[in-house]
């Protein structure tokens, strides 16, 4: 598990990621969020859905309701084309973050701790 803060920044980053590969609702993104990081990543409701309904103001994200064999409708989220857009931009921006922080504390993809 990481510090809360290093996560805040890249909320987003990971949010249009996982949305531009399909539609999912807000449990299937904490889920495949988890899945993926090997439980490293685990997002809370608390801060899932604020960035969500974030991403959905500023049009980067849509909603629409999907109704279920069993069960209640699920409320699904789509990344938009100015999304994808957007998550180009951040994750160059993140590449460049990277190589910038290995730079100042002189690391390498090759070094061991």
């Amino acid at each position: 598990m990481f510090n809360r803060e290093l996560l805040k920044g890249s909320t987003s980053l990971v949010l249009l990621q996982l949305l531009n590969e399909r539609d999912m609702y807000g449990y299937e993104l904490v889920k495949e969020l988890a899945k993926r990081s090997e439980q490293s990543l685990q997002v809370k409701e608390g801060t899932l859905y604020p960035a969500l309904h974030k991403l959905e103001k500023q049009e980067y994200i849509q909603c629409y309701w999907q109704e279920q064999e069993k069960g209640p409708a699920r409320k699904y989220y789509k990344i938009t084309d100015e999304g994808k857009n957007v998550l180009l931009e951040k994750t160059k921006e993140w590449q460049h973050f990277v190589q910038v922080m290995n730079k100042v504390i002189r690391r390498t993809e090759n070094d061991s701790i």
